[in-house]
């Protein structure tokens, strides 16, 4: 059986947020344009799509490390501030966007609370990830190991 570790996470999360698109529960917010994901971002993402990119993202996470909290999943997403000429400091990316994609993907029914440890994986948001990679590995398997290691 295919699993989401057997492709590649970029053509996973390409095909994922097109499925996404088509989640009524999944509507980005009005303010999505204009925010910033994090703090030390400098611009709004360029992508106009990036909250379902962000969403397939979180379910691919999930999946993986699940069960995953909102802080740990702002620290996932964490990047550098810069500050002039002192030292860059690692700050959180935003905690609303997690938040607010969580929130619309438990309405959705694929992902639930898991008592106070965070959010985990519906089994019909396991099986979507499932199927997924499955249809991208039919449409791009991953080559052989062979060839990278010379033998």
């Amino acid at each position: 059986m295919t699993t989401v570790y057997d492709v590649r996470p970029i053509d996973l999360l390409e095909r994922l947020a097109e499925i996404l698109k088509g989640v009524e529960e999944l509507t980005p917010p009005q303010w999505y344009l204009q925010v910033k994901t994090g703090v030390a971002k400098e611009k709004a993402p360029e992508r106009s799509d990036w909250w379902y990119i962000r969403a397939a993202s979180i379910l691919r996470k999930i999946y993986m490390n699940g069960p995953i909290g909102i802080e740990r999943l702002a620290c996932m997403y964490s990047d550098r501030r810069r500050r002039g000429r002192a030292p860059a400091h690692s700050r959180k990316a935003s905690r609303k966007i997690i938040r607010t994609i969580l929130q619309q993907l438990e309405k959705a029914g694929l992902v639930e609370k898991y008592g106070n440890k965070g959010r985990i994986l519906t089994s019909r948001g396991r099986s979507l990830l499932d199927k997924v990679a499955h249809e991208v590995l039919k449409k791009k398997p991953l080559p052989e190991i062979g060839r990278y290691y010379g033998s």
